[in-house]
């Protein structure tokens, strides 16, 4: 089965972490397209993954998600010399996979020209928390006409998808991750990676995010300053342009008096499985509903007690009171008071930790994800 995959962008998000665990799976035979060089080009070579960069024009790339009509109809154009050259490679490939809505946009023109059927990976929920009206209902149009099969990454994403209108058979497979990846750190090490990042010797807490202003650091600063004595630390950049000015207020209140030196923003980093380790408590801050929420097991990989907000993908994932404990999304009280807990009773946070380590290894494995996907994709076939 040779599989075309398709993504947009070559900044290393949520989904594109999902493909580069997706495709050795597949490629070789299969191939990578993505639109423009970057880091996950990068990424893909250094994984020996057949990748072909076909450059987007900006029109394209200038579409966010939040756009109206006429961002939309000022891409149009582009996209047909663009679903072209797709079709072109297409043709000498069995089906064309969608990693992402824009990709979806001119897949479904690729697949049309190449004659070849498309599978979408769902990795978004289709709301106007995340998405205008106008690119939702693009999303599903193009679903229903073009799409032989939807795959969801959890069953939150699905709802969403058929609530806006969509008609095509949907299969959900949850992100997988790779556990050897999350290997236990030695002591030393830690203590060392500690002293490097300037680390005092109290309670530490980490989010792992890109910095926007719907993945919610903002709540943990806040929930910070009800914390005296606790540090943070925030990993991962803003990625569009439109997140650059949250991310300047970020700093700018962990500047303030009662923050001052105890949050540190570490940008991008190869390292967050060790990272993770360094951290007493991973906390999950979106205010709105996550799509999936891969960040949370990989704190359960890593072994640390783990904090979600209580919405979409985080509630398939955390067992509450068992495998992690949920919060309301923006409440930085409650946030505080979990995190308050879990460093008050030690011997709860270990046992919660074990018990998510044990539940994602057995329910969010690499291999059950890459298996279920090429079941999923054989059925098209």
């Amino acid at each position: 089965m040779r599989i075309l995959f398709l993504d947009h962008t070559a900044a290393l998000g949520g989904a594109e972490l999902y493909l580069l665990d997706l495709a050795p799976a597949f490629a070789p035979p299969g191939e990578v397209v993505l639109f423009e060089e970057g880091l996950f080009t990068a990424k893909l070579r250094a994984a020996s993954i057949p990748v072909a960069v076909i450059a987007a024009p900006r029109a394209l790339h200038r579409v966010a998600r939040e756009s109206g009509l006429a961002a939309s109809l000022g891409a149009a154009p582009s996209l047909v010399g663009l679903a072209w050259r797709v079709a072109q490679k297409a043709r000498a490939f069995d089906v064309i996979y969608a990693n992402s809505q824009k990709a979806l946009v001119v897949g479904s023109l690729a697949a049309l020209l190449a004659r070849r059927p498309l599978v979408w990976n769902l990795h978004d929920l289709l709301t106007t928390e995340h998405f205008s009206q106008l690119n939702i209902r693009i999303a599903v149009t193009l679903a229903n006409r073009f799409v032989r099969l939807v795959i969801a990454n959890s069953e939150a994403t699905k709802e969403a998808f058929l609530r806006a209108g969509g008609r095509r058979p949907v299969v959900v497979v949850h992100n997988g991750i790779d556990v050897s990846r999350f290997t236990t750190v030695d002591p030393e090490r830690l203590r060392a990676l500690r002293r490097e990042l300037r680390l005092g010797e109290g309670p530490v807490v980490g989010l792992f995010s890109r910095l926007a202003p719907w993945k919610g650091q903002h709540v943990l600063l806040e929930a910070m300053a009800l914390l005296p004595g606790v540090e943070a630390v925030l990993v991962g950049e803003a990625l569009f342009q439109e997140e650059q000015r949250y991310a300047q207020q970020l700093r700018e209140r962990a500047a303030q008096p009662d923050l001052r030196g105890r949050v540190h923003f570490l940008g991008f980093r190869e390292d967050v499985p060790v990272l993770m380790q360094v951290v007493d408590v991973v906390v999950h801050t979106s205010v709105a509903p996550e799509p999936f929420g891969r960040v949370i097991v990989e704190g359960m990989l890593a072994r640390r007690p783990v904090i979600a907000t209580k919405a979409g993908g985080a509630l398939e994932i955390v067992r509450p009171g068992k495998t992690g404990l949920l919060v309301p999304p923006g409440d930085a009280q409650a946030l505080a008071r979990a995190i308050q807990y879990l460093l008050m009773h030690p011997n709860e946070a270990y046992q919660l930790a074990q018990a998510a380590y044990e539940d994602a290894c057995m329910r969010f494995s690499l291999e059950a994800m890459q298996a279920a996907v090429g079941q999923a994709v054989s059925s098209c076939l």
